[in-house]
């Protein structure tokens, strides 16, 4: 074989290498970090505002990773007080496995049960209202 056809050889590898990683490509999952980001920008003053009441309490929300449950507990500045609000396991990597739950609690914490297959790396997001105030916690958390 002389060198004319190793040449075509090589560019016809090539070709085929490019068309495969292009195909591939366009098969990939793209999630974006939410769908309605920019309604969330628009409120972004508010969760700085949330985040800044969060901080000024006696101490912070405790997160506990059970078996398959996240048991997550307010601070004793909540004693006796209404607390209604959403909790959001945000997975980065798979929109499917995201979970999102109202709550309602007095006196008692706020319990997520996880998916099966919900492993890896995920963020609580947590946002709540109590005697009017909005608070807002997130944290980063291994499964």
């Amino acid at each position: 074989m002389n060198w004319g056809y190793k040449i075509v050889v090589v560019y016809g590898l090539f070709v085929v290498g490019i068309g495969y990683m292009a195909y591939k490509s366009s098969t990939q999952k793209m999630d974006l970090v939410t769908t309605d980001y920019y309604a969330k920008e628009v409120k972004y003053q508010d969760q700085i505002d949330a985040v800044a009441h969060t901080n000024a309490l006696s101490a912070p929300v405790r997160c506990e990773l059970n078996a398959n449950t996240i048991v997550l507990h307010f601070p004793k500045d909540f004693d006796g007080k209404q607390i209604s609000g959403s909790a959001t396991l945000y997975c980065p990597s798979d929109e499917d496995k995201d979970i999102n739950q109202d709550f309602k609690v007095q006196d008692a914490p706020v319990i997520i049960k996880l998916k099966p297959g919900n492993k890896g790396q995920n963020e609580i997001h947590l946002s709540w209202k109590a005697d009017g105030i909005n608070y807002y916690f997130e944290q980063r958390i291994f499964i």
